[in-house]
């Protein structure tokens, strides 16, 4: 009866109470262990040799063992199974930081093809109406096409000439910035930490022959942390179409991993980086409008191809959960 009592009101009572309130408890409690630790340190020290030195003796050694820090993977499963100590938002970015390290610029970045920017061999009206109507910060400056960048110029900077009236390239071409070049294969994290030393928000991803392949902004990269926040022009929200419960029109050109951030499914993200990308890997043909294929279980519908690429798909499928942007990623 006695180890009965002492085992509910003595350790398991207690310790859920603490693990429920542990500021509330610790902090009070320390006023009483922190002078008893002092005091008893000669005798835990005099154990703590005693029970080293056997172990040495077996061929243990304790400071092998101090040594070793959480892993990753330690440390994956302690967040997600914090239940209500963290909040199920936090417990989602804590997440995502983690997963940083096995994703790289190609996950997230703005394909080439998507790149807005101004061109110096078409007319000044037609570049005059692109930053006009531009809803992004910076535009990059080129010749002909992307690969053949001169800079990154701020639209800011360009305002006040633009409403008087009196901007012109020469103008523009004085604002641009150099642009700055990472390879393919870059991973977020490292990514991340040379944009804030470098004081950097974007930069143009490279393959190994020197051609652009794609932009990744600081934007790019918060948003995988802290998924979707605000409007974001020409982004995922105007890539989905909800015709009706569990029926969509999608962009082929949206990303893997933003359909299953949003979406809540289960998409292949080993592969390519787009849907357009997977139909094609699937098919191993550029597909007709009307072929349909499933993938990851979902009934996909081509709608329209284009430039031998596919441009949008239709998902028809029964009873299945419905996007919700408080939901954890898939």
């Amino acid at each position: 009866i006695l180890t009965f009592v002492i085992l509910i009101f003595a350790e398991v009572a207690p310790k859920t109470i603490a693990a429920v309130h542990p500021t509330k408890i610790a902090l009070p409690a320390a006023l009483i262990y922190y002078p008893l630790q002092k005091l008893a340190y000669p005798l835990d020290w005099a154990i703590n040799l005693v029970a080293n030195g056997l172990l040495r003796l077996v061929g243990l050694k304790t400071d092998e063992i101090a040594s070793h820090s959480l892993s990753a993977e330690e440390l994956r499963v302690s967040v997600a199974e914090a239940g209500a100590m963290v909040p199920r938002s936090h417990r989602r970015m804590l997440l995502s930081v983690l997963d940083l390290d096995a994703m790289t610029v190609d996950d997230v970045m703005v394909p080439r093809q998507e790149i807005i920017g101004i061109d110096l061999d078409c007319e000044w009206e037609e570049n005059l109406a692109i930053i006009a109507a531009t809803v992004h910060n910076r535009l990059p400056v080129f010749r002909d096409e992307i690969d053949s960048i001169i800079g990154v110029v701020s639209v800011r900077k360009l305002f006040a000439a633009m409403a008087r009236g009196t901007l012109t390239e020469q103008q523009m071409l004085r604002e641009i910035r150099e642009p700055y070049f990472v390879p393919e294969g870059t991973a977020l994290t490292s990514q991340l930490l040379t944009f804030r030393e470098q004081h950097r928000r974007s930069a143009f991803v490279v393959d190994e022959y020197g051609d652009v392949q794609g932009l990744v902004t600081t934007e790019d990269i918060l948003r995988e942390i802290v998924g979707e926040y605000g409007d974001r022009p020409g982004g995922l929200d105007s890539g989905i179409t909800r015709l009706g419960e569990d029926h969509y029109v999608i962009d082929a050109s949206t990303t893997v991993r933003q359909l299953n951030r949003i979406m809540h499914w289960d998409l292949p993200t080993d592969g390519p980086k787009t849907l357009n990308g997977l139909i094609l890997e699937q098919l191993g043909t550029i597909p007709k409008p009307g072929t349909r294929v499933t993938i990851a279980s979902l009934p996909i519908e081509i709608l329209e191809t284009s430039d031998q690429v596919v441009k949008s798909v239709r998902l028809q499928f029964g009873a299945r959960p419905a996007p919700n942007s408080n939901s954890e990623a898939a």
